[in-house]
């Protein structure tokens, strides 16, 4: 049989280092765990108590496409707390997980052939589903002095038919503030550009809020998900906030494409939005990680790096010591046991040069992760 050319899409690198640690560890090694974003906090305790109960008497069919309105009102309800802004229920679409999301959004906005601006580095399923979805993804080369983040500037000449923001990014983690957000959201709007912001990562900062599009136009679509600052990457439920005008639109391509997200974990997220404490402890988790991470690194040898605004993730400039970073990353797994991704997952043209170090995990992980590093640069006659 043959394949169409819309799935000649590359693989997701750090799912091929996942599953080599995989095999490591099947062969009786311990790994650190540095190559996923995938939080080491689990679901919060209320959140499955929900499910537990709900379970005893709920057969959980179909929901809605647009989600349970419960659940649509106390995502709203979230916006008001977090960011002060006043917003209509009847905008939010629950999706199975943001990549749901991303399907919905890159549908409902492009005709085939479209061409769609994202900052590089940057998440690289954002361009394997535009690929996959006959669109045309359009890395823009950002700049350090710039915090790897796209500027007004780097749109010019372009031809775009919608830009996608991340802030905070990955794999760098920095933000953009209100003058940079709203500087790109003006530069789209006056070039007719459709705005996509990922906002995944909002709730994990750790310096300053994260700010969202939604404070500064209502023109824009925002994703967002449980996954991270809720740790519920396996549940799969996300969330986007569309203009009023497309919420049929949007409907429609669900239903069709999804039928809904999935029910229980919709029940489970709806109870996750009132664990504020709990989650906000596990935040410092994190927090504590960052910092062993900005002291460790450096000694280790990994030298390069702007330190993250939010996220979980350090993205180091290794082009001191590899022009390789798969090849790189992949002698850090076997000698050192530490799995991290090579920036080429995030920017085909430099990530050959760059590794991202994920601290998504414990912090007794993270501080082991970082004594091998060290010992491994060591080793390697990179360190003294």
């Amino acid at each position: 049989m043959r394949n169409s050319s819309r799935s000649n899409v590359d693989p997701f690198i750090v799912m091929d280092v996942m599953e080599a640690a995989r095999k490591a560890e099947e062969a009786g090694r311990r790994i650190i765990h540095m190559e996923v974003g995938q939080p080491s906090t689990g679901a919060p305790s209320a959140a499955r108590r929900a499910l537990a109960d709900v379970l005893e008497s709920n057969s959980l069919g179909y929901t809605v496409a647009l989600g349970l309105p419960e659940l649509r009102r106390r995502i709203a309800q979230l916006y008001g707390e977090w960011y002060n802004v006043d917003l209509n229920p009847d905008r939010v679409v629950v999706t199975p997980g943001s990549s749901g999301a991303f399907l919905l959004s890159f549908s409902a906005l492009f005709g085939s052939g479209d061409r769609v601006g994202i900052g590089a580095p940057g998440y690289p399923s954002y361009r394997q589903i535009l690929k996959a979805l006959g669109l045309t993804p359009v890395d823009i080369q950002t700049a350090p002095e710039n915090r790897l983040q796209p500027v007004p500037a780097d749109l010019q000449g372009l031809d775009l038919a919608g830009l996608m923001v991340a802030s905070p990014n990955n794999p760098t983690g920095t933000m953009l503030d209100h003058a940079a957000l709203g500087g790109l959201i003006e530069a789209a709007s006056e070039a007719d550009i459709s705005f996509i912001s990922d906002e995944i990562y909002h709730g994990l900062e750790y310096e300053a809020k994260a700010v969202s599009a939604l404070e500064l136009t209502d023109d824009c679509y925002v994703i967002n998900s449980f996954s991270k600052f809720f740790s519920m990457t396996g549940w799969r439920v996300g969330w986007m906030i569309v203009p009023e005008d497309h919420v049929r639109v949007v409907e429609r391509l669900a239903q069709n494409m999804f039928i809904c997200a999935p029910h229980a974990s919709q029940v489970a997220a709806l109870a996750a939005m009132d664990c504020e404490e709990e989650l906000r402890e596990n935040l410092k988790v994190y927090t504590r990680n960052r910092q062993l991470m900005i002291e460790g690194l450096p000694k280790a040898g990994f030298t390069s790096f702007a330190p993250p605004d939010g996220a979980f993730y350090v993205y180091a400039d290794v082009s001191a010591l590899t022009q390789d970073s798969r090849s790189f990353a992949a002698e850090i797994l076997e000698k050192a046991g530490v799995a991290v991704t090579p920036g080429l997952d995030f920017d085909p043209v430099r990530g050959a040069t760059t590794l991202r170090f994920s601290y998504a995990r414990s912090t007794e992980d993270i501080q082991e992760g970082l004594l091998r590093l060290e010992q491994f640069m060591r080793e390697r006659g990179q360190t003294d």
